[in-house]
């Protein structure tokens, strides 16, 4: 796991390890981000399902609930079947535009 900072954006990046691996090292680092939005980049994984994706749902739910965007980036799944409460983007750039939408949103009270 690869965690690099820009200002209140925590980027994660995975490019060996497992899913499952991944999503208990972001718990084990919630110390570090619990106060920024997230992006977890999983482009350079070549095999990802569905399933793969779920394993984020504590995860997002949590950071979400503190009112923080958790955004993961992959071009690997079908995103239209991706449960709504997991916001996946095919690009970084992608993933940038949906947390400044997301703080607009909060801003505005929404």
């Amino acid at each position: 796991m690869i965690l690099d900072q820009n200002g209140n954006i925590s980027i994660i990046t995975q490019e060996k390890a497992t899913i499952v691996d991944l999503v208990r090292k972001i718990k084990e680092s919630n110390s570090k981000i619990k106060n920024d939005n997230i992006i977890v980049n999983l482009s350079s994984l070549s095999n990802l399902s569905l399933q793969d994706i779920l394993e984020f749902s504590e995860v997002s739910y949590s950071h979400k609930k503190s009112k923080l965007s958790f955004v993961i980036v992959t071009d690997k799944v079908n995103i239209d079947e991706t449960p709504d409460a997991i916001v996946v983007v095919p690009t970084l750039q992608e993933a940038y535009d949906i947390i400044e939408m997301e703080e607009m949103e909060r801003d505005l009270g929404f």
